[in-house]
């Protein structure tokens, strides 16, 4: 309960650090690292009562300062077990010799988060997407709607805005990396698709040739209806999920000449805004679908031709904004399964799909002071960035 709470008062610093020194974001992010620092240094203290009454003073405090107003609830939202996000450590590469192995853990030990690494504010409007490299928990893309991407290298010290790649005209929507990590593909509302060179900071252009016989590919487009807002492939490349702002899911396949064909449909109650698949070891290939109806939905992928069959629904905060989530990398030997999502109550939730119906949330990080939108995980998890409609960027890291 105690630790419920102290996470309870970072998130208040949070929410009043952007209004801190606009000018010095270096200071910003040294104040909320030092704040976490100081948070851990009295997890012991856990007289309640006290630490009621310090949130709700320096609540007040905080509003007289800055002349805004903040709603925090000072009570914890989950009876489950969770991490206290408190703490801002050094990174560190070691296993303790006195951890548990993996597998021992329950699934709420696995995603218990236990501070801040760090802070990133480089961009001027809302951060959309966010997408570790591949096996490289050292880079970071962020897309925002202010036109711009950054690359951010997480684990230098300090961590670092490595690059800020200029070249669309509009707001950026989505971003990937390339296999090797040298490459990375961006797209935004300018109709624009770039790729761009990482190292030498150039873009490129895309189009869709049969190297073979130099000849563009006929049928290799398709209709869907409305704006299509979220596209997700499975591993082998040959199979993707389309869907758009009327809540419809349609599952494509494409041939070796690169021609599509429509195959399965389905609908949900609201415009669909993050498509995820895994193969939930090979057992269960899933579909995970966060739709603007406050919903996240979990499909079973039943036949080879992508066809979709409800599995799991949980309620969310999600009406406006393109909201994001995303499965966790790592799922085997460990109790239950994981996904994370954003929310427009500026929270990040850990959710196990397998557990409880009644209490799935496992974890809730509060840092933000506005909508979560983006959430990615490192490949080894050790890491979870978080990104919100300010142009903030948390990057988190698990105890």
């Amino acid at each position: 309960m105690a630790a419920a709470f102290q996470q309870q008062i970072f998130a208040l610093d949070a929410r009043f650090n952007a209004y801190r020194a606009p000018g010095n974001p270096n200071f910003k992010t040294l104040y909320i690292r030092r704040r976490s620092q100081l948070l851990r240094e009295n997890a012991k203290f856990k007289d309640i009562e006290t630490i009621k009454k310090y949130i709700n003073i320096r609540s007040q405090l905080l509003q007289r300062r800055y002349g805004v107003q903040d709603n925090i609830s000072i009570s914890s939202s989950s009876s489950r077990a969770r991490s206290s996000s408190k703490a801002s450590l050094p990174f560190d590469d070691i296993p303790s010799s006195h951890m548990k192995k993996k597998n021992d853990l329950t699934i709420s030990e696995n995603y218990a988060f236990t501070g801040v690494h760090h802070i990133f504010d480089q961009h001027r409007d809302e951060v959309s997407v966010v997408k570790f490299a591949n096996n490289d928990r050292s880079k970071l893309c962020c897309a925002s709607r202010d036109g711009t991407v950054s690359i951010c290298d997480v684990t230098a010290t300090p961590p670092r805005v490595s690059v800020i790649l200029e070249g669309h005209t509009d707001a950026v929507t989505d971003c990937d990396w390339s296999a090797s990590n040298e490459l990375v593909v961006t797209c935004g509302l300018d109709g624009a698709l770039c790729v761009w060179d990482v190292a030498r900071r150039r873009r490129g252009m895309v189009e869709v040739l049969n190297v073979s016989t130099g000849i563009y590919p006929r049928g290799g487009s398709s209709i869907l209806g409305g704006k299509v807002q979220a596209i997700a492939c499975e591993s082998s490349g040959r199979m993707f999920w389309a869907a758009n702002d009327k809540g419809v899911i349609v599952s494509y396949r494409t041939s070796g000449a690169g021609a599509l064909s429509k195959l399965r449909r389905c609908s949900v109650g609201g415009a669909v805004t993050s498509l995820s698949w895994s193969p939930w070891l090979a057992r269960h290939p899933a579909l995970l679908v966060s739709a603007a109806d406050n919903s996240l939905y979990l499909f079973r992928i039943t036949d080879r031709e992508g066809s979709l069959s409800l599995k799991k629904r949980f309620e969310t905060v999600h009406r406006r904004h393109g909201v994001r989530s995303t499965f966790c990398p790592i799922m085997s030997f460990r109790r239950g399964v994981c996904v994370v999502s954003g929310g427009e109550d500026a929270c990040v939730y850990f959710l196990d799909i397998e557990g409880h119906a009644g209490q799935p949330v496992l974890n809730k990080l509060q840092g933000h002071a506005s909508a979560v939108l983006g959430v990615s995980f490192s490949y080894d998890e050790s890491l979870l960035a978080s990104s919100d409609v300010s142009g903030l960027v948390i990057i988190w890291r698990r105890g």
